[in-house]
């Protein structure tokens, strides 16, 4: 693609989640139509596209069609497998490109890209049999199981004390190949979101400070207070590296864990737009779905601007349902009444517990006014406070 696309041009996504879903309304801001393809009949991307491609993501007719339809292809999740990727790329510019996906889908691959970029990580071992278990090294106990494929959210994840536990939780993940990570004492987590057009232009969003409630984030605050400068500087840096050693195209999360010692190690990637930079939308110049869409247009990226301090707070499905168990809806007219307070729903029609349903983003003129009216959400909701005490 050597020149950018211009309005009215077709974008394809493959994938029918709310990453796809914010992506697409990013896209139609632009002047873009956006088709996508998705299995499910009421996903939240599909509701919002111009066309719902109603099909699995390796239909042979439905990949045919997409691809003479749309000039430039992306995907809102990793697990699209990177054979399809690798298939429309042979006839449209896919952002990101199936070798970062691949990569992105495997942890031991991962790691593997950690190192040639010359990032940091966890010390680690990849585990493929029992007899691997049994060989561990002990100086990576207690460490953290994790599937080498398909975990999100902590899921496929096990926190292993000893030798015994180790080879428990490997047969009870299905004795598929894992990743040992050596558990470290962390005194903050954080992420970066990097985006990088087609000529090699980066540009980043500041760094987000995170906190995760059984392995689901919980809570981004934008800036990253209490985390020096000189290391967000630093995160910055390393993401960008990552980005650079894949020629990626498209928008990039790294995230990354700070330990007590003060040393800054990459956790894992996400090839799309992610749950932690949502905030873009209401507290930045730009957000990152707008990135990833002028990423595949070819279009300039600007520097985004965080011109509102925030916090962001992930609305799972628990809120649907009371003490009892007995389903209602949360009383959001009261969050509504909040100063700053942004509400995002992402049209799932089903609430189910720890289901990402939306998020709220609360931004404000100063840092404590923001938390403030944080505070006072998580009240009204019944939110963990992490982050915010």
């Amino acid at each position: 693609m050597s020149a950018p696309l211009h309005p009215g041009e077709w974008l394809g996504m493959l994938g029918g989640g709310q990453l796809g879903r914010m992506a697409v309304h990013a896209a139609q801001s632009l002047g873009y139509r956006v088709m996508v393809l998705e299995p499910d009949a009421h996903s939240p991307a599909g509701a919002a596209a111009d066309e719902h491609l109603q099909a699995p993501y390796d239909d042979a007719d439905a990949l045919t069609q997409l691809a003479a339809r749309c000039a430039a292809i992306s995907t809102e999740f990793e697990n699209v497998p990177a054979q399809v990727l690798e298939r429309l790329g042979a006839d449209r510019p896919v952002a990101p490109a199936a070798p970062a996906v691949a990569v992105c889908q495997d942890r031991a691959a991962e790691k593997a890209h950690f190192a040639k970029a010359g990032v940091p990580c966890a010390p680690h071992a990849l585990l493929q049999s029992a007899a691997d278990c049994a060989a561990v090294d002990v100086g990576l106990l207690p460490g953290i199981l994790k599937t080498a494929r398909m975990g999100y959210d902590g899921k496929g994840q096990r926190r292993v004390k000893n030798a015994a536990e180790l080879a428990a939780a490997f047969a009870e993940l299905g004795g598929v190949p894992c990743v040992l990570e050596q558990m470290l004492p962390l005194a903050a987590e954080l992420s970066v979101i990097v985006a990088r057009g087609r000529d090699g232009q980066m540009v980043t969003l500041p760094v987000q400070r995170n906190w995760h409630v059984g392995g689901i984030l919980a809570t981004t605050a934008v800036p990253a207070s209490g985390i020096a400068p000189e290391l967000q500087a630093e995160a910055l840096r390393r993401a960008q590296a990552l980005a650079e050693a894949f020629a990626y195209v498209g928008v990039l999360c790294v995230e990354f864990f700070v330990l007590d010692d003060g040393r800054l190690l990459a956790n894992e990637m996400a090839p799309r737009p992610h749950n932690s930079g949502h905030y873009s939308i209401d507290a930045c110049s730009h957000s990152q779905f707008e990135l990833q869409v002028r990423a595949m247009a070819g279009l300039p990226l600007p520097a985004p601007r965080l011109h509102s301090p925030c916090f962001m707070l992930n609305l799972l499905g628990d809120l649907w349902f009371d003490a009892a168990g007995q389903q209602r809806e949360p009383d959001w007219a009261a969050v509504l009444q909040l100063s700053g307070a942004h509400l995002h729903l992402y049209g799932k029609a089903e609430p189910r517990r720890a289901r990402k349903m939306g998020h709220l983003t609360i931004a404000c003129a100063t840092e404590a006014q923001a938390r403030e009216q944080a505070l006072a959400a998580t009240r009204i909701l019944g939110l963990p406070t992490e982050g915010l005490v």
